[in-house]
C-alpha cells in the first residue's frame, strides 16, 4: 500500500493561520503585535530570496516585520552592533540572522549575542543546552526540527515507545530533532558518515528522518513496512526535461520509498514550509514572554 502523504504545505498553512488567530487576539488586548526583524548581511541572491519570504509570511499573519540591511563590505563589530541595539530594542521581540554571513565574518559570535529572550531561530547556545537537557524547557524549538515533530504529530504518527533514527548529526537539524524524538519518549540512533552499516539500521527505524544533504541517500528498500519518513533535504540534480536544467529532490529515494513507507514528506513541500511557520509561532511565543502573557 502506498505511503500517506505528510503535506508540509496544507499544515503549515493549519499553523500559519493559527498564529493570525493569536495574532489578532494580541492586537485586539494590547494594541501591538509581535514583531520580527531579521538582519541581512550582503547581496547573496538566496538569502534575500528567503527573507522576503518570511517578511512576506509576517505580513499575512498580521505580525509586523523589519528587515535591517548591512552591505557585505560590514564590519564585524558592525554586524554585533546592530545585533545589540536589536536586542535593546523594546519593539523588536524576535531576531534572527540570516546565514550565511558574507566571506570574513564570523557567525558564531553573532548569533551568540542575540538575546536568549528574541532568540526564534533556537539557536543560542542556552537554548540547545535546555533542550538536550532532562526536564528543561528550552524558550524557543529551532524551527526545522520543530516543524518535522509538528508534521508528524499533526499527521497522527505516534512517537512515544517507537525506535527513530536520524540520519545527519548537524546542529541545524539533527541533534536538535534527535532531543525533540527523545523527549517525546521515542528511542534514538543518530547516523552519520562513519556509522557501519547504516541500511541496516535505518531499516529496524519506525520513524526515520533524513537530514544528510545529499540527493536520494537514504534508498527505498531501507525503508521499514509502514515506517514515517521525514524527508529534511533539499538538493538540486540536474534534469534536462526542465527548462532550468534541474529539480529538486531529497535525501530519501521518494519513489521507491513510498512503497514502504506509512508516511512520507514530499519534496519539495514536505519539511520547508514548516520552517518559516515555525518561525511565526516563535516570534508569537517570544512576544507573550516578553509581556508576561505566558
Amino acid at each position: 500500500m502506498p505511503a500517506k502523504l505528510i503535506d508540509g504545505k496544507a499544515i503549515a498553512a493549519a499553523v500559519r493561520q493559527e498564529v493570525a488567530d493569536e495574532v489578532a487576539a494580541i492586537k485586539e488586548k494590547t494594541g501591538t503585535v509581535p514583531t520580527l526583524a531579521v538582519v541581512l548581511v550582503g547581496e547573496n541572491p538566496a538569502s534575500q530570496t528567503y527573507v522576503a519570504s518570511k517578511g512576506k509570511a509576517c505580513i499575512e499573519a498580521g505580525m509586523g516585520s523589519i528587515t535591517q540591511r548591512l552591505p557585505a563590505t560590514a564590519t564585524q563589530a558592525e554586524v554585533e552592533e546592530l545585533v545589540r541595539s536589536l536586542n535593546a530594542d523594546p519593539e523588536v521581540n524576535g531576531i534572527l540572522v540570516q546565514l550565511p554571513l558574507p566571506k570574513g565574518l564570523n557567525e558564531r559570535p553573532v548569533l551568540d549575542l542575540i538575546s536568549i529572550n528574541k532568540d526564534v531561530d533556537g539557536f543560542h547556545p542556552m537554548n540547545i543546552g535546555e533542550l538536550v537537557m532532562k526536564g528543561r524547557t528550552p524558550q524557543f524549538i529551532p524551527c526545522t526540527p520543530a516543524g518535522c515533530i509538528e508534521l508528524l504529530v499533526r499527521s497522527g504518527v505516534e512517537i512515544a515507545g517507537k525506535d527513530a533514527v536520524v540520519v545527519g548529526r548537524s546542529n541545524i537539524v539533527g541533534v536538535p530533532v534527535a532531543a525533540l524524538l527523545q523527549n517525546a519518549d521515542a528511542t534514538v540512533m543518530t547516523c552519520h558518515s562513519k556509522t557501519k552499516d547504516l541500511p541496516e539500521k535505518v531499516r529496524g527505524a519506525d520513524i526515520v528522518v533524513a537530514a544528510i544533504g545529499r540527493p536520494e541517500f537514504v534508498k527505498g528498500d531501507w525503508i521499514k513496512p509502514g515506517a514515517a519518513v521525514i524527508d529534511v533535504g533539499i538538493n538540486a540534480v540536474p534534469d534536462a526535461t526542465k527548462k532550468s536544467g534541474q529539480r529538486l529532490v531529497g535525501d530519501v529515494e521518494y519513489g521507491a520509498a513510498c512503497e514502504n513507507a506509512g508516511w512520507i514528506t514530499p519534496v519539495p513541500g514536505g519539511v520547508g514550509p514548516m520552517t518559516i511557520a515555525m518561525l511565526l509561532k516563535n516570534t508569537v511565543r517570544a512576544f507573550k514572554l516578553q509581556h508576561a502573557m505566558e
